[in-house]
């Protein structure tokens, strides 16, 4: 009988709950992505989903040199990996000024940007960026109805563009837009939601060439409008979780035909009732923010009903003969696999159903170095 293609054969020394990535399918995707889009160039993947250098340096190699992370963390891994370009996507306060100052002259390969929504962090990061010696490269963030971060399209927006323009030591590139909100299972309501979006971001944009400024560079999206930016040849696309995939985007998003390559490995711990199978997968393993029966999906036993998770336990229901026993793995799917990644140190890492070696997760802590 053939494995199927998650199935691992040299697990006696494999602690769990475990981490796995499968390389060969990671591939697949990097391959399915690039073949999405008219022009490389215009790929600027988020690594908030892997975290990973082995996982960026396999995009390097691909021929993707943008990126776009979330922490300084994983924009020092970035650093580390020589990526020519990283937006670190995210508002900068207090000592994280410093911190990009620093990762600006530690990394001289790596152009790194940063985003601006208002006028005190865009003084601050001027005055930071006069008294280092440096030029700031900023976008402007745009709050397309996410509301969690940028500034509205209009006038007040202009008048913060312009005053980045006049800002000491600043560079302003372009536009960022993040429309996190619209992840809608049908294609047909993202598709109308989207050109909603789309219409403002071109409004906002000639405005901008109205007021003699230069043609913005604009970086937009996720996963869930990816295909609606990349049909619009001026945008840069950052979709991120394509390279490990999930269940919540396995099923919500299936125009998108990427490989599942990530997951958790579980073993039992204890029977506690004819019908009860206990793991060892409790909060901690997994990401837990979905409700009870969504957090994860075993694949070697689609029926199991989740009914109880703790810190360190999760119980299953299954039929009185399920015939499972102590120390019987369970292949796990994440419902969510970005912040299940953040969870572990390392992934095992798996070639033909052999762990091979390991990978770390190098920015899953808020700090590395810098």
């Amino acid at each position: 009988m053939d494995k199927q293609w998650y199935e691992i054969e040299n697990t006696a020394h494999f602690a769990s709950p475990g981490l796995v990535f499968y390389p060969d399918r990671i591939l697949v995707n990097v391959k399915r992505l690039k073949n999405s889009i008219d022009d490389v160039n215009r790929l600027r993947p988020h690594v908030k989903t892997h975290k990973s250098s082995e996982l960026t340096l396999l995009m390097l190699q691909a021929g993707i040199h943008k990126f776009k992370c979330a922490t300084i963390a994983e924009a020092e891994m970035l650093g580390n990996c020589r990526a020519p370009d990283v937006l670190l996507a995210y508002q900068l306060v207090g000592p994280n000024i410093e911190r990009f100052i620093k990762l600006m002259q530690t990394f001289p390969l790596t152009h790194f940007s940063c985003l601006i929504d208002n006028e005190q962090s865009l003084n601050e990061l001027s005055t930071a960026a006069l008294n280092a010696g440096v030029i700031v490269s900023v976008y402007l963030d745009l709050n397309v109805g996410m509301n969690r971060t940028g500034i509205i399209p209009g006038e007040n927006a202009v008048h913060l563009y312009k005053a980045m323009k006049a800002a000491r030591d600043i560079r302003v590139v372009g536009l960022h837009i993040y429309d996190g909100h619209i992840h809608d299972a049908s294609y047909e309501k993202r598709s109308a939601q989207f050109s909603i979006i789309w219409e403002s971001i071109v409004d906002f944009k000639e405005q901008l060439l109205l007021h003699g400024f230069d043609r913005p560079v604009i970086i937009a999206g996720g996963t869930p409008t990816f295909p609606f930016y990349a049909e619009k040849d001026e945008v840069e696309c950052s979709p991120g979780t394509f390279i490990l995939w999930d269940k919540g985007y396995q099923d919500a998003f299936t125009e998108q035909n990427y490989l599942t390559s990530a997951l958790i490995i579980s073993r039992v711990i204890s029977l506690p009732g004819d019908d009860l199978v206990s793991l060892d997968l409790g909060h901690k393993a997994v990401a837990a923010e979905n409700e009870l029966k969504k957090r994860i999906t075993f694949l070697n036993a689609p029926e199991a009903i989740v009914v109880s998770q703790s810190e360190e336990h999760l119980v299953l229901k299954l039929q009185s003969d399920h015939g499972y026993k102590i120390g019987d793995l369970f292949y796990g799917l994440p419902q969510h696999i970005c912040p299940t990644v953040a969870l572990y140190d390392h992934a095992a890492v798996v070639y033909d159903h052999e762990c091979k070696e390991e990978w770390k997760i190098t920015a899953r802590n808020r700090m590395i170095t810098i």
